[in-house]
């Protein structure tokens, strides 16, 4: 059984295909995601990515906002109108594999989280992306990162790659530590991994010990898991 996992990012499309142990079979290809980032863009996009993967059974896909049985309903990084488009539908119809799609956090944390407790990831990307685990189990489409910090910003207001290139690795790796600092107290984690494109950019040093930093290609193995859960 061959996986097909396709990343769509605010600032990259990113896809490779698996086998059944999530071992890849092919080398990651990265595009940029198209500017506006419109459905009918992005398909296009994605259709020029997997053209030279080869074969593939099925497909898994991360995507950047709260996504329901297959649709999109919010994408703060993209175009306004991937509210309540079809994801999973057009995918299929247009590979003629069948297809699952996922919050691009939840789908990254499915390849890393060892599934007992509660468990946490969060990813450094363009924004912020939030995913809360509890024995194995998936807490679907929390954002976090949209949610109130401190000083009428956000989560991601804090640590989004913008700010990250405004402010500077070192103020951008205190407020990840405050980030992390912040959610501790509200969820009791056993672990929360970070991790996300900004991952390589986090200091370990100062990390509390139930902070795992992950490679972020890790996290396209989740998309192997994503079909027995």
């Amino acid at each position: 059984m061959r996986t097909l996992v396709l990343d769509i990012g605010g600032t990259g499309l990113k896809g490779r295909v698996l086998d059944v142990e999530g071992n890849a079979l092919t080398e990651r290809v990265r595009v940029p995601t198209p500017e506006p980032a419109t459905p009918e863009a992005v398909l296009a996009a994605i259709a020029e990515l997997i053209r030279g993967l080869g074969e593939f059974d099925r497909v898994s896909v991360g995507f950047p906002g709260v996504v329901t049985e297959g649709t999109t309903r919010t994408a703060p990084h993209l175009d306004a109108a991937w509210a309540g488009f079809p994801l999973a539908k057009e995918i299929e119809q247009r590979t003629g594999r069948p297809a699952r799609v996922l919050n691009d956090a939840g789908l990254h944390g499915f390849g890393v989280i060892e599934g007992r407790g509660t468990e946490i990831l969060i990813t450094l990307g363009t924004g912020m992306g939030f995913a809360l685990y509890v024995d194995g189990h998936y807490v679907p489409n929390i954002e976090l990162g949209h949610h109130p910090f401190r000083k009428r910003q956000t989560y991601e207001d804090r640590i989004s790659n913008a700010v990250r290139k405004k402010v500077g690795k070192r103020r951008w790796n205190e407020r990840v530590r405050g980030v992390v600092a912040q959610i501790a107290p509200i969820f009791n984690h056993r672990k929360l991994y970070l991790g996300g494109g900004n991952a390589r950019h986090v200091e370990a040093e100062g990390l509390p010990s139930d902070v795992v930093l992950i490679d972020n290609v890790m996290g396209l193995r989740g998309g192997v898991r994503l079909w027995s859960v």
